[in-house]
């Protein structure tokens, strides 16, 4: 591995289980601290625990990215953890309209 994203700070919604787990992964082979976001909390915990146990920096943080108050927490939690975020990869699912991100109803 190239190691490309050392230095930087991924966080990947949805990291517990299925392609953000797998993203999450790929992140820290590449180098970079992953924030891993998710509403399962044992399998978000053993998602940034096999992170660590690599060698790279992760913490989990359960929230449901549906809440803007969890939302809002998480990005903290980022700041506090290392105050700055590089990437995001959203790929937590959820149901309901489909829109494009920055137009989707937040009361939905």
């Amino acid at each position: 591995m190239t190691k490309q994203f050392a230095g930087k700070v991924a966080l990947v919604t949805g990291g517990a289980s299925g392609i953000g787990q797998a993203t999450a992964l790929a992140f820290a082979r590449e180098g970079a601290a992953v924030v891993v976001a998710d509403m399962a909390g044992d399998a978000g915990e053993e998602t940034a625990r096999s992170i660590q146990q690599s060698g790279a920096q992760s913490i989990f943080v359960q929230a449901d990215i549906t809440n803007v108050s969890q939302v809002q927490a998480m990005v903290q939690r980022i700041e506090d953890a290392y105050g700055r975020l590089d990437f995001a990869l959203n790929s937590a699912g959820i149901d309901g309209t489909r829109a494009r991100t920055a137009e989707y109803p937040e009361d939905t």
